[in-house]
């Protein structure tokens, strides 16, 4: 074992108490604290009572929030002036809560909450969008029709009769919903908001998959029926969840693709950001609020470049002492991409024995993680296969939380649309990073944690949460988890796959490169498949700044992890050192004066 996960008895303690919960301190000793924490608690009941589609997803669809569970959010104009209006609120509110008197774990949570939120409007009164990173309103992998037959599936649950007729009632309202955005669809193109041509034809041709489905057969119906069904409750579900979607769900999905139809040939030629009015500003800001730090487009850039050949001759090494030694790192990667034995079938069986083996692989990481963690996830995490309807568009994994209450497991999806995208060495960094020790494990220990309130708890920075897993991924390197040597390939494969990021989501927005051109140097590279690559790319396309959270985060992470190996030395404890978990995601520049803050305590 690492004498850096060696448990030191003192050390243990005083970092312990580096940070004392929140709800301690507020009964008596900061007097502050009590009513701080009624704000969030009120700032929190106020998000889940203007979204019925958090309150579901959270697990508190119920009791006086029970009439939530069959409506759905108005996608319009008011509703949205509503909501900044109510975070203005709430920052104003927030704005008046005087420093003195809070302990240091209430600054903390307020600090964090006001950057949170300020950052939610921040695009909205600045260009007129609901979010820099997704400046479009419909695209391959946004939208309404996107989106709302996924919740319906995952998160609307169904064990009641009261269930599955909620389920019948949001359905009903999908139409409406899909008219709205449409209308709000049409607003943004005459500002000069609409995706690249490319997009709205992936768009359109997910849209047709689920247009074209039996209405009795189609998903978001067989999604009730069967699920009623394994709960025997009584109904003729199917026939009623038809008629609504013939009747009201798709005229305005075809109504919707008519718009987008009729608007794709105004669309602006180009792939980034850039081609929307204040595109460069917009990136800026995406930029900054995907890493929670100042870095320049160049600078990423810059860091991007180094990365990958710092990781390149990484790979080299271990490709040439497994017989991969002719061509490039990239070409011996495609070449191993597709060796027979790195391949699961493309069938049924093939997708069931690949989710098998991610399954397996996630119950042999529970096991080692006592050696590195104080506290593992108590929530239960299933492992699905990505929707077929929404697979084109889709990203390649990605996690849903667990609900608050309990009563529904965290999701990790895998896009099997083609099994080819996923040679075996490459899974087990990916079960990692979506599972455990990564996003499941991130995730669920703030869900859980007692150190802080729930508005917190469900609180995202996409650089902490995705540079926490791919320092999952390193974690469970030093865990020995890696079984053969072409799987600690498939690791790094993994980290370049990321370092790649920083030079293409730069390179679309700031240097205006093409998506063709992004996606042959990851190709390159990677030696990743084309069709994943590309899909990959489209998402950077349309999702600006997101792809460079994730090895700016890991940076962030190595970085104050050796700022505490380096000052603490004998005294530190990795499995204490990750115990800053239970403080919940936080921007990069707070994580990092936390981590001084206690090491300053451990040393006394």
């Amino acid at each position: 074992m690492d004498r850096r996960q060696l448990l030191t008895s003192g050390g243990t303690a005083a970092l312990a108490a580096a940070f004392i919960p929140a709800g301690v301190l507020a009964q008596g000793k900061a007097s502050g604290d009590a009513a701080l924490n009624a704000e969030f608690e009120r700032i929190f009941q106020d998000s889940v009572a203007r979204s019925p589609e958090l309150a579901t997803s959270l697990g508190l669809d119920k009791g006086p929030l029970a009439a939530s569970k069959a409506m759905l959010s108005p996608r319009t104009a008011a509703k949205r002036a509503a909501d900044i209006a109510q975070t203005k609120a709430a920052l104003a509110r927030l704005a008046k809560v005087p420093a003195t008197g809070l302990s240091e774990p209430a600054k903390l949570n307020l600090e964090v909450v006001r950057y949170s939120l300020s950052n939610q409007i921040a695009s909205a009164d600045r260009f007129g969008i609901d979010s820099p990173i997704r400046p479009y309103r419909i695209f391959q992998q946004g939208g309404a029709y996107f989106s709302v037959p996924d919740f319906l599936n995952t998160a609307h649950t169904i064990n009641v009769k009261p269930d599955a007729d909620a389920y019948l009632s949001r359905l009903d309202q999908f139409g409406t919903v899909l008219d709205q955005e449409s209308a709000l669809q049409s607003d943004e193109d005459a500002r000069g908001y609409l995706a690249p041509g490319w997009s709205l034809d992936l768009t359109l041709g997910q849209m047709r998959k689920l247009r074209n489905q039996p209405a009795d057969q189609s998903s978001i119906v067989q999604s009730l029926v069967k699920r009623a069904a394994a709960k025997n409750i009584a109904g003729d579900w199917q026939a009623q969840a038809s008629k609504i979607v013939t009747d009201k769900v798709y005229p305005a999905l075809d109504r919707q693709i008519a718009l987008i139809e009729k608007l794709k040939p105004t669309t602006k030629p180009g792939d980034g950001i850039w081609r929307v009015p204040n595109g460069d500003a917009i990136y800026a800001m995406a930029l900054a609020q995907a890493t929670t730090t100042t870095m320049s487009p160049d600078e990423v850039h810059r860091i991007g470049l180094a990365q990958v050949a710092e990781i390149t001759a990484e790979l080299d090494t271990i490709l040439k002492s497994q017989g991969y030694s002719s061509g490039t790192v990239g070409e011996r990667l495609a070449k191993l991409n597709v060796a027979p034995d790195q391949v699961y079938a493309n069938t049924a069986a093939g997708r069931a024995e690949l989710i098998e083996g991610l399954n397996a692989g996630v119950k042999a990481m529970y096991a080692r993680l006592p050696q590195a963690f104080v506290t593992v996830p108590t929530q239960p995490l299933e492992i699905r296969a990505v929707p077929v309807e929404i697979q084109d568009g889709a990203s390649n994994g990605y996690y849903n939380r667990a609900s608050l209450d309990g009563t529904r497991p965290a999701i990790y999806f895998v896009n099997l649309k083609d099994v080819g995208d996923w040679p075996k060495y490459t899974l087990p960094a990916l079960t990692y990073h979506e599972g455990v020790p990564g996003h499941h494990l991130q995730i669920s220990l703030a869900q859980e944690s007692r150190d802080i309130p729930t508005l917190r708890k469900i609180g995202f920075f996409s650089a902490y949460s995705e540079g926490w897993a791919l320092y999952a991924e390193q974690v469970a390197d030093e865990l020995k988890s890696y079984a053969t040597p072409l799987e600690r390939a498939g690791y790094l494969q993994s980290f370049l796959f990321r370092a790649t990021r920083l030079v293409v989501d730069t390179g679309i927005h700031a240097k205006r490169w093409s998506r063709e051109k992004a996606t042959d140097y990851m190709v390159a590279t990677t030696g990743f498949a084309v069709p994943r690559t590309q899909r990959e790319v489209e998402r950077y396309c349309t999702q600006a700044g997101q792809a460079c959270s994730y090895k700016v985060g890991h940076m962030a992470w190595t970085r104050a992890r050796k700022k505490a190996e380096a000052a603490l030395g004998d005294r530190f404890d990795l499995k204490q050192f990750h115990e800053i978990l239970k403080e919940g995601a936080m921007p990069l520049t707070v994580l990092e004066r936390r981590i001084d803050q206690r090491i300053a305590a451990m040393r006394g």
